[in-house]
């Protein structure tokens, strides 16, 4: 399945719900693991499964929110964070095994570096240039994650755009494209941050939680850990499902 990398249609916002996308990091061996964020090709291709049998493909997000403009359902939004090596050895097989594409937002300002902001570690190596076309030229979609992974409502206003527009730009000179998509390090955003993303020339940004922030550049995603087959994805997504149906609830009276 190719990406489709052109930037989608603005969605009607807001929706009746978000949709459900999911938050992976490296895919290796999860032994050594203290943030809980590696997942093994094995559970991976355990968890497309169970997707799949209930009738969901995984894709990137642009391909997720252009169907979703359309009215098509039966997709879930599927993102790699920090752009780890091992996406293009352990992760990509799986995916292209089940008919599945991602989004794999990386850092542009790292190629070929470490994990060097978990202090914990351990260190993982980072996608190469070379691994970031890699991943484009398999029909996978690129995204920037910033230059160097900073939490990005703690900078100055130079610092953030060079975080924001230069990795853009830099990614561009990789891929050959400019990136539709940004996903904020640490999963944290605020308003300034968001409109940095948006002024950049992002059509979406990707949080975690964004609490009280909505729209096309803050959606929220869910966390996938090593521990999570049927039972728990199950209850992840019905848990996601609720928190969408109770923050447009409140959007509706904020509105009334």
């Amino acid at each position: 399945m190719a990406a489709d990398t052109s930037a989608p249609r603005a969605p009607a916002w807001p929706a009746r719900t978000r949709p459900w996308i999911l938050t992976y990091h490296s895919v290796s061996d999860p032994t050594d693991d203290p943030y809980g964020i590696t997942v093994s090709a094995g559970r991976l291709d355990e968890q497309l499964t169970w997707l799949r049998r209930r009738g969901l493909t995984g894709v990137g997000i642009t391909a997720l929110l252009r169907a979703r403009s359309a009215g098509e359902r039966g997709l879930v939004g599927l993102t790699f964070d920090d752009g780890y090596a091992d996406f293009v050895d352990e992760a990509l097989p799986v995916l292209l095994a089940h008919g599945c594409t991602a989004t794999v937002f990386v850092l542009p300002g790292r190629p070929g570096g470490s994990n060097v902001w978990d202090p914990l570690g351990p260190r993982r190596p980072l996608l190469t240039e070379e691994g970031v076309r890699t991943a484009a030229a398999a029909g996978m979609e690129i995204g920037s994650h910033g230059m160097l992974h900073r939490d990005l409502t703690t900078l100055c206003d130079d610092e953030l755009r060079q975080e924001t527009h230069d990795s853009r730009d830099a990614l561009r000179r990789i891929t050959g494209h400019a990136p539709a998509g940004f996903c904020y390090p640490y999963g944290t955003a605020d308003r300034r941050v968001v409109e940095s993303v948006r002024d950049a020339g992002y059509v979406y940004g990707c949080a975690l939680a964004p609490g009280s922030l909505s729209g096309p550049h803050a959606l929220p995603r869910t966390h996938v850990s090593q521990a999570d087959r049927g039972t728990r994805l199950r209850a992840k997504e019905v848990r996601h499902r609720l928190r969408e149906r109770r923050a447009v609830a409140s959007r509706r009276g904020d509105a009334g």
